[in-house]
C-alpha cells in the first residue's frame, strides 16, 4: 500500500454559512486526492486508456475546519480490486494531527474506448498495492 499526501488550505469559497468547509467541498477534496494520486503513480498508457468513476462514498465528518485552516489529505487504496471496484481510502489530518474527515469511497474503472466497466487487470492496481 502506498500513502499518497498533498496540503490542502480551506479558501473563503469552501466556507459555508456556518463557518467552516461545506460538506461538498470535502466530497469535491476527497475526488481530487483520488484523482490526483492516480495521475502521480498510474502508467500514463493506464491514465490514457481508463477512468475511474465513483460508486459509492462512506464519509465521517469528525471535525470542523474553519477559512484559512490547512489540512494533510492522505489516500490509499485497500486490499486487492473485486472484479472493476477498488475501494479508496481518504482522511484530511488538521494541523493538531487530529483527524478533521475520513472517508472510503469505492470507485470503478471504465475503459475509455468501450465506454464499459471492465475487470481492475493487474498492471493498473500494481503501483497501488506496493
Amino acid at each position: 500500500m502506498t500513502v499518497f499526501e498533498r496540503t490542502i488550505t480551506a479558501g473563503s469559497g469552501d466556507i459555508d454559512e456556518l463557518g467552516h468547509v461545506n460538506n461538498a467541498v470535502w466530497v469535491r477534496w476527497i475526488q481530487d486526492m483520488a484523482t490526483a494520486h492516480w495521475a502521480a503513480r498510474a502508467d500514463p498508457a493506464h491514465v490514457d486508456a481508463y477512468i475511474w468513476v465513483v460508486t459509492r462514498h462512506e464519509i465521517d465528518y469528525l471535525r470542523s475546519v474553519g477559512p484559512g485552516e490547512t489540512v494533510i489529505g492522505r489516500t490509499w487504496v485497500g486490499d486487492a480490486p473485486k472484479g472493476a471496484r477498488f475501494d479508496r481510502h481518504v482522511e484530511f489530518i488538521g494541523e493538531d494531527g487530529k483527524p478533521r474527515v475520513r472517508a472510503r469511497t469505492t470507485w470503478a474503472i471504465i475503459d475509455k474506448a468501450s465506454g464499459r466497466p471492465i475487470r481492475v487487470p493487474p498492471e493498473v492496481a500494481a503501483p497501488f498495492l506496493e
